[in-house]
């Protein structure tokens, strides 16, 4: 996590950079550190910032970005910064974002502790420091425990001379003036963030740890969706703004015949199985067309009933209804109908009665005869 802290003189960022130094394993870079350890040291950037510091000059932007230079390429600074009260004006700003740019670290976060104008003088006129280890207290808000004493080393509190209302006032009107607009910089970049620096230290940093968590995992998410991108953009032959092409993406023409073969195939596989269906469908209309004839043909409603429950079992029963020769006895029978045995026989019921009347016709003249010899 790349980071910098905003905020007024007294709103609490020297306190929470040191926190968060302990918790994500990353130096906290202040300026005035850097200058006092490069005087002491001697370091040719030292002795120029010494040199204006004893002329009553302000140090070089030059001079103050070539010992963030020097810090931020340690080893230490590889995994992370926080960068505590610098910058300090737009011009710095811009600096800093071209250093970061040329070493491969841009920022991750602008992190804004707010507190308003009368909280800040009480703070700053009540603050005194730890000589020996640094620790800070507040005889308002966080005092010591032992009085003008350390709770951490033991070591003496200190009272800067300049931490006086009438300095103060000075400070933050020259901090309204120029530093100020970094909060509307870094929010057009969109790295902005801001917690409020009121209330009790601890409940201050939950809420600086939940934002910087935030911003960590957003930036992890972002991280491994470019790697994924630029993992596809090697398999397809490539390259990434800034990389040279690799050397597969020399080979994939000849890849190129082989995926058009596979397509091939694939186009091929779907046109089998549309003709395929289509021939089915073709034949289910046939034997539907065949079956239809064989319904017709039926005679009698108990058949026609058999053939509809037919149509939903499987083919091979269909099949059987279909071959059984249930038209053929019926063709058959019309030409015995129309032989008609029963009117032959009439002749011979007619010459019966023909017969008999001529047996009664004989008989009643031999009646007559009799009569008649008497």
């Amino acid at each position: 996590m790349r980071m910098v802290l905003l905020g007024a003189p007294g709103s609490g960022k020297g306190t929470q950079a040191k926190r968060l130094q302990v918790e994500y394993k990353i130096p906290q870079i202040s300026t005035g550190d850097l200058l006092r350890a490069a005087v002491e040291q001697g370091t040719p950037l030292g002795r120029q910032a010494k040199a204006a510091m004893d002329a009553g000059q302000l140090v070089s932007d030059e001079v103050v970005m070539g010992m963030i230079r020097d810090r931020l390429v340690q080893t230490d600074a590889r995994r992370g910064f926080i960068l505590d009260g610098f910058p300090r004006n737009i011009p710095q700003a811009q600096a800093l974002e071209a250093l970061l740019e040329q070493i491969g670290q841009p920022l991750d976060l602008a992190l804004l502790i707010e507190v308003d104008y009368d909280s800040l003088i009480q703070r700053m006129t009540g603050r005194r420091t730890c000589v020996a280890c640094g620790q800070m207290y507040n005889v308002y808000f966080a005092p010591s425990k032992m009085d003008g004493r350390c709770d951490e080393c033991g070591g003496r509190l200190h009272h800067r001379a300049d931490d006086n209302e009438e300095t103060i006032g000075n400070r933050l009107r020259v901090y309204e003036a120029q530093t100020a607009p970094l909060v509307a910089y870094y929010r057009e970049q969109g790295l902005l963030r801001t917690v409020q620096g009121v209330g009790e230290v601890d409940d201050i940093h939950v809420a600086v740890r939940k934002v910087v968590d935030s911003v960590k995992q957003v930036r992890k998410t972002a991280s491994r969706s470019d790697a994924i991108r630029q993992a596809v953009a090697r398999q397809q032959g490539g390259a990434q703004p800034g990389e040279e092409t690799p050397p597969e993406s020399k080979a994939a023409p000849q890849a190129k015949p082989a995926a058009a073969a596979g397509k091939k195939k694939a186009d091929a596989k779907p046109a089998a199985a549309k003709t395929t269906a289509a021939s089915k469908n073709a034949a289910g209309k046939k034997a539907a067309a065949k079956k239809k004839p064989a319904a017709v043909k039926s005679a009698d409603a108990g058949k026609k009933a058999a053939a509809k429950k037919s149509v939903g079992k499987k083919k091979v029963t269909s099949k059987k209804v279909a071959t059984k020769p249930k038209a053929k006895p019926v063709t058959k029978k019309k030409p015995v109908a129309k032989k008609k045995p029963a009117t032959t026989k009439k002749p011979v019921t007619k010459k019966k009665s023909v017969a008999k009347k001529k047996v009664t016709a004989k008989k009643k003249p031999v009646a007559k005869k009799k009569a008649a010899t008497k």
